[in-house]
């Protein structure tokens, strides 16, 4: 996969970090507001809730979770371009993220700036030579930055990541990411919850509360996957870093996750049965 774009910096305000820090992960298409839509999905879901008990190494987290994590790339035009003889094809590029499976009738939780102002959203199910299928965007929130979209589950065996609890998430508790950083399919990296009831901004500037904040490394292509805990749960959808590299950071063990209990409150606006 080739190495994501970076479009536009986000820029956040999060306790005692100082303002000028830029919040980078993946980024929208857009630089404006985008309009909230939410739709009902057609068909069924079967959510995933039976929970591991108690604490799993890191390779058996890795096991049990990393075939409910898929590569999204999204593609979109990049703006209108004119010429001498009137209308040219405007200049495309794509954005790559994370993606979360929820259900196994094809149901798949990632960040609104991954797909948002995209042309055509596309799904890698394990892996650069994996299968890949087509996905609709059913259902966005830009307010906390989600977005709900729909592959058909014909022909797949999908893998339902469980969702936590995130309310119960406490300083210290392991932490765990699997994404896609920089086109590295399922890429696995660890670290610890840092920090709890983080606030960070939106693309569209509306605050999100409640942020898990962890030290396990996050990338540019991370965006839209798992913070997962020891029992192999979601507790958050991986969104942001903090960094003063430029429009190229990487991370510095400051990444931010919407907890998993706004993923909830999202699927239920969208009409999803958890």
């Amino acid at each position: 996969m080739t190495h994501p774009k970076t479009v536009a910096s986000i820029s956040a305000v999060i306790g005692g970090l100082a303002a000028a820090l830029a919040i980078l992960l993946g980024h929208p298409f857009s630089s404006g507001a985008h309009t909230q839509v939410l739709a009902r999905p057609a068909g069924g879901t079967a959510f995933a809730s039976q929970l591991t008990s108690g604490s799993l190494t890191p390779r058996q987290i890795y096991e049990k979770d990393a075939h409910g994590v898929v590569a999204v790339r999204a593609t979109g035009s990049t703006g209108s371009s004119r010429g001498p003889f009137g209308g040219e094809p405007r200049a495309q590029q794509s954005d790559t993220g994370t993606g979360i499976v929820l259900s196994t009738s094809g149901l798949i939780v990632t960040n609104d700036h991954v797909v948002a102002g995209a042309s055509t959203v596309t799904v890698s199910l394990d892996g650069e030579s994996g299968r890949t299928r087509q996905a609709t965007v059913v259902a966005e929130d830009p307010s906390s930055d989600l977005a709900l979209l729909r592959i058909s589950p014909a022909g797949l065996t999908l893998h339902p990541l469980a969702i936590a609890d995130s309310s119960t998430t406490q300083v210290g508790d392991a932490a765990y990411a699997i994404g896609n950083p920089f086109g590295l399919n399922w890429t696995l990296t660890t670290g610890v919850v840092s920090a709890v009831n983080r606030q960070i901004k939106a693309p569209n500037e509306a605050t999100i509360g409640h942020v898990i904040q962890t030290d396990a490394a996050l990338n540019p292509g991370n965006s839209g996957g798992p913070l997962i805990n020891a029992s192999g749960a979601v507790i958050g959808i991986n969104s942001q870093i903090a960094s003063t590299t430029g429009a190229q950071g990487g991370s510095t063990g400051v990444g931010f996750a919407v907890p998993s209990n706004s993923v909830k409150t999202f699927l239920q606006r969208s009409h999803t049965s958890a």
